[in-house]
């Protein structure tokens, strides 16, 4: 379903159930539709989430089932998106697809880095399932909402530089 970057808008999927930085994705979206980007974003939830009444924003709420949210942002992602999300293997299956994946920290997910990454979530995982105290995820601290912000507005500006979210018309 790949598109040519002419055709398409920059669509920015945001794995929303647990995401502390919506409120910034919104206002990186506005600021650069301001600019005249075409963008879209995508909050997908299992449940409503108050979203702003902007007409590049749209809410989509799937099934309560494990992993709905992120079968419906894996199979509509592909080169020239933005997905949003801290979950290891919906990040693989969109850096698979060509979108461009970003943690809610600010960090990237790569080509390069998704294999080491998901190799690590998956042996912490057979830790904690056989028993060990592993510890868990740092706090979010201020730091990685900079840190976000940053890449995401990089991440808009790289795709527009590459021809995408520059409707012809």
């Amino acid at each position: 379903m790949s598109s040519s970057p002419l055709s398409k808008p920059i669509t920015i999927y945001i794995d929303a159930d647990a995401c502390p930085v919506k409120q910034e994705i919104y206002r990186v979206a506005a600021r650069h539709a301001l600019k005249g980007v075409a963008l879209k974003v995508f909050v997908v939830s299992n449940s409503p989430i108050a979203v702003p009444h902007d007409e590049f924003v749209e809410r989509v709420v799937v099934g309560s089932g494990m992993d709905e949210a992120d079968n419906w942002i894996a199979e509509r992602a592909e080169r020239g998106d933005i997905v949003i999300t801290a979950d290891v293997p919906l990040a693989s299956r969109c850096v698979t697809s060509g979108a461009e994946v970003i943690a809610p920290n600010g960090r990237a997910f790569t080509k390069d880095s998704i294999g080491m990454t998901l190799a690590t979530r998956n042996l912490m995982d057979s830790l904690r399932s056989a028993g060990a105290v592993t510890g868990g995820p740092k706090p979010f601290a201020p730091r990685d909402r900079s840190s976000f912000l940053s890449a995401l507005d990089q991440a808009i500006v790289r795709l527009t530089r590459a021809g995408f979210g520059q409707l012809a018309g």
